[in-house]
């Protein structure tokens, strides 16, 4: 198992649904349902036999009630495609403490992908990094699932986030919707990152953003310092810990139009805390997730 599984996650999460429970072009999100009749794990209703159907579905209780015979009919489970969209520009470098940003998004993509498996859905990984993208295509066998580990592992950020010249057809290949699942601190200098997500959601994907943010930047906490690097422009940057309270304000109104905006193109947006346990932020977000469908 890869050392990014880290166990107190997985047992927290292991009974609850990844996506929305949602129609997206024939199949359902979430618990991974379609509306075709069979005989899955789900129970669906009875109908009355028919000459020809497989007797091994005969429910034989229903039978001694009614001196009937009855078929059990269930949604047949179906499998998506999740893939994991990484940003890997040098800005995910940035580190409270003792963990940095993309730290925490291996972390959370290598849980998300483990519990989108244990579903028996097929897992793919997009890493964007200085102008390039690395594609591991979707897949759902466990030799695939090593190498999608292995390349979360040996992610080492670096450059800027530039947006890869003609990488719309790595989305456009499969004719069924998949599941996006883009992870990034949205650190932009022209829009790339926005340009990119305009473009997933003119695909009609189904996309999740999760936002990373560390606790000394939502808090202004950097004692001992005066100054900050940027990490992609290495511009110094003086910090203002006079205002704090005006720096709050500030970063609510940017966090509250980044949601607006991504809301406004079908995106779920979900922010993420990396000073804050990753067992109950996953926790919350499968919670809000279900919440949201109903």
């Amino acid at each position: 198992m890869s050392s990014l599984l880290d166990p107190k996650i997985l047992m927290s999460i292991k009974d609850l649904s990844l996506v929305a429970k949602k129609m997206i072009d024939g199949f359902m999100a979430g618990n991974n349902k379609s509306s075709v009749k069979g005989t899955g794990l789900e129970f669906s209703q009875y109908r009355s036999y028919q000459p020809g159907d497989d007797l091994r579905w005969l429910d034989w209780k229903m039978y001694a009630r009614s001196d009937r015979y009855y078929i059990r009919e269930s949604e047949i489970e179906t499998s998506i495609s999740v893939s994991f969209l990484i940003d890997a520009s040098n800005s995910m470098n940035h580190r409270d403490k003792d963990f940095s940003k993309i730290d925490y998004a291996k972390y959370l993509a290598a849980s998300l992908g483990y519990l989108a498996h244990l579903h028996g859905d097929s897992i793919g990984l997009y890493v964007f990094q200085n102008g390039e993208i690395f594609s591991l295509s979707s897949k759902r066998d466990s030799q695939h699932m090593s190498r999608f580990y292995y390349q979360l592992e040996n992610i080492s950020p670096k450059g800027k986030f530039i947006n890869p010249i003609q990488y719309q057809h790595l989305f456009t290949a499969n004719p069924k919707k998949e599941l996006l699942i883009f992870i990034s601190d949205f650190y932009e200098h022209n829009g790339e990152i926005m340009q990119l997500m305009n473009t997933l959601a003119s695909l009609r994907h189904e996309i999740i953003a999760f936002h990373l943010m560390s606790g000394n930047e939502l808090e202004m906490d950097y004692a001992g310092y005066d100054e900050v690097e940027d990490l992609e422009t290495g511009k110094t940057v003086l910090i203002n810990k006079d205002q704090p309270e005006t720096y709050k304000q500030s970063l609510q109104q940017y966090l509250s139009a980044l949601r607006m905006q991504l809301l406004d193109k079908n995106i779920f947006y979900r922010m993420m805390a990396t000073d804050k346990p990753l067992e109950q932020a996953l926790r919350d977000f499968l919670k809000q997730r279900e919440k949201t469908i109903f």
